[in-house]
Order: C-alpha cells, then structure tokens, then sequence
C-alpha cells in the first residue's frame, strides 16, 4: 500500500508542475501579445512586442505613376534563316582556298577553286564534235538541194530524195545532242570555281588546299550561316494567346527582346513575325517566330535566350514597389503612413509585376507612403518611424513618376 500511494503522489506533483509551466507561458503570451492601437501604454499598462522600443523604425517609398509595359516571357532558341553547306559539284583536287574561318562573305564571292584543266579539256573536246557533225550537216545539205533539183527533172527516184532528207535530220540530231555536251562541259568548268550562294558568315574549315574532292561529297567544304535577319523560336501557353493573336492580327507590330540567360544583357530587340498554324496538342502552347536585324550579330544560330514579348502599355499606371506588398488572410495590402506617423492597413487589388514593381488597380493613391521594410512588427494603426527622410524626399521630388513592366515565367516544356 505504501508503494501504490507514493506512485500516486508522485503523479500528482508531475501534474502539477506541467500545469504551472503552461499557466506561466499563458501569462507571457499575454503579456508580450500587442496591445490595441487605441489602448493606452503608461505605466502599469500591458505593453506590446513594438512598445519596448517606441516607434517602429521602417522604410518606406511613395506610390508612383507611370507606363508600365507587359511582357510575356519564354525561353528561345536561335534559329537562321538560311544555312548552307558549301559542296563541291564536280570532282577533282582542291587548288585554291580563298576564305578565312569565320569571315563574312556575299553572294557570288569566290570561295574555293577545283583543278579545272580536265573539264577544260572536256570542253575542247565537245567543241571539236560539234564542229564535226556541223561540217558533215552542211555537205547533206547541199546534197539535199541537188537531189531535189533532180528529183524536179525526173532523173532520181523518190526513194532517194527521202534518205538524203533523213541523214539530214539525223546529223541536225546529232547536232543538238553536240550542243548540249558543249554546254554540259562549260557548266562543269564553271562549277571548278566554288561560290558563295547567300550573304553570311562562314564556319571553320573542313576540307585543306591539296586534298582530291567528290562531286557532292557528304562533308562540305564550309558552312555558311545567314547571320543577318536572324529569327528566334519561342512557345507561349495557350492561354496567353488571346491579346497576342488580336493585336497580331490587326497589324500591330509587337516587339520582341532577346536576353542573356542571367537576364542582365539585351542581345536586341525585333518585332513578332509569324505564328504556328496550330496548337502543340502534348505541351498546349503554340510557337511563334520573332525577327531580329542582329546588327551586333550578338545572336548565333542554336543559342537559348530568355524571350519577353511586349503584350501592351498601360498609360498612368498606379506603382508600388512589389517588395511593399503583403498578403494575409484577406488578401494583398500594404501599411501606408499617415501624416500622424502611424501606419494603415491597406487592402489592395494588384495587376501585372514584373518581380520589382506592381501595378495597383485599387486602394493606393499616387503619392502616398507604404512601408518597405520592418513590417514584421506592424498592426494598424502602429506608430512609425522613418528612416532616411531626406533621401526620400529627393528621390520623389527628383523621379515623380516612373514606369515598369511585367515578366512572367514561362514553364520549359
């Protein structure tokens, strides 16, 4: 029995003592939790987490107008135009390169020079067929004419007239055939000389001075690339299309920027191209093709970059920087200070942001103050302090207004 009671007792002190821990923490609680801004704070009274210190220190940034430009934005790839892998058309030994690697060319510059001498003697030899049968043409000819003459004075039969007009068709033939292995020679002989068929920039070489090459051959002499337009390729969701396709389709020009991968470098800016004819069924977006002059020629063909679209401009936008805006159980607000040095909680319909400004739709006015930084320690009607008046004063009175844009990401399908 003495065991059984002692177990008991014990018990009764362990409970005991978790009842007074938690009583205390109770207390604290009450203690620290804020008091109402209307309840007073003098001594005696029940002080909140902000009153050990008096005004809250913040920093804040006035509420701005300005055009703010919405962007769609998406990953790219760089895509030329054209591209074109320089072969040679006829065969032989490679005599003369006269490029250098990575050096702009034109159309109808030379290139490169095959050993022309066989086709030069091709060519001769054509040309001394053709005159040939031209020769032996020219005396059926004659022949044709005097049996015609005998044929008229009954001295010939028919039978001969008629051969002799055969063996001219046949050497007119003949001819024609000659004609066309002149040309096919000249044609070969000018193939000797390797021209450039577009305007671009040329990659490394694949084939030396020296070596004996095929008509045709799989490995191309060079590769030239069009750098100048330059297209990239991007996709949008579908459900981004709709203000896309309404302003394309009526002829507006949309513009187009090509960034670095840090978003740090404008590669340069084209407009809005074409569109796909369809939607990709696998990913739901649709791709499009913008247009870049590429004058820096900053842009290479296969290269990703980050893509923004430039939807539309809102005119007179109402600004706020985003790091201002909070979001609680009835949605965005912000604290906004008041003359009396105390702060407001403002509940807000925001728009379009582009990570370092939002467009506010409702509950801000230009020019007044919204909190940036100290807002963990904020309730309405808090009292305030702000830091670095003067630096404030000058940047509003130096920048009323000011614009932004909108970036959104686009998930990598």
């Amino acid at each position: 029995m003495s065991e059984a009671h002692s177990s008991s007792a014990q018990s009764s002190r362990r409970w005991l003592i978790i009842f007074l821990l938690v009583a205390a923490l109770g207390l604290l609680i009450w203690w620290l939790w804020p008091a109402a801004p209307e309840q007073s704070q003098g001594p005696g009274g029940r002080p909140g987490f902000g009153a050990f210190s008096g005004p809250v220190p913040v920093r804040v940034a006035p509420v701005k107008q300005g055009a703010f430009e919405v962007y769609y934005k998406a990953l790219g790839t760089v895509t030329p135009l054209n591209t074109v892998n320089v072969r040679s058309r006829v065969a032989g030994e490679l005599v003369e390169v006269r490029f250098e690697e990575g050096q702009r060319v034109k159309a109808g510059d030379l290139l490169a020079v095959i050993d022309p001498r066989p086709y030069e003697v091709a060519l001769q030899q054509a040309e001394g067929t053709l005159k040939q049968n031209q020769a032996l043409l020219k005396n059926a000819q004659l022949d044709l004419d005097r049996y015609r003459g005998l044929f008229a004075e009954d001295s010939i039969a028919k039978q001969t007239l008629d051969t002799q007009q055969a063996l001219v068709n046949q050497y007119e033939g003949t001819l024609a055939a000659n004609r066309a292995a002149v040309n096919e020679a000249r044609l070969n002989l000018a193939f000797t000389r390797i021209e450039a068929p577009i305007d671009g920039r040329l990659g490394l070489r694949q084939l030396d001075q020296g070596n004996l090459v095929a008509a045709n051959d799989t490995t191309p002499l060079v590769v030239i690339t069009q750098t100048q337009p330059m297209a990239i390729s991007f996709t949008l969701p579908e459900g981004d299309l709709l203000p896309v396709l309404q302003r394309f389709r009526q002829g507006e020009e949309l513009a187009v920027q090509a960034w670095d991968r840090g978003e740090r470098v404008l590669f340069g800016e084209g407009v809005l191209e074409s569109l796909d004819n369809q939607i990709d069924a696998t990913t739901g977006t649709l791709r499009l093709k913008a247009r870049f002059d590429n004058e820096t020629e900053m842009l290479i063909p296969n290269q990703f970059v980050n893509v923004r679209l430039r939807v539309q401009t809102l005119q007179d936008a109402v600004l706020m920087p985003s790091a201002a805006l909070q979001f609680g159980a009835r949605g965005n607000f912000a604290y906004v200070v008041g003359d009396d040095g105390k702060v407001e909680l403002r509940t807000l319909e925001v728009g379009p942001s582009n990570g370092e400004t939002t467009v506010v739709t409702s509950g801000l006015a230009v020019g007044e103050r919204i909190v940036m930084e100290g807002t963990d320690r904020l309730r309405d009607g808090s009292e305030v302090e702000v830091v670095d008046k003067a630096r404030l004063a000058e940047e509003a009175a130096a920048n009323p207004k000011v614009g932004g844009e909108e970036t959104r990401e686009r998930p990598v399908r």
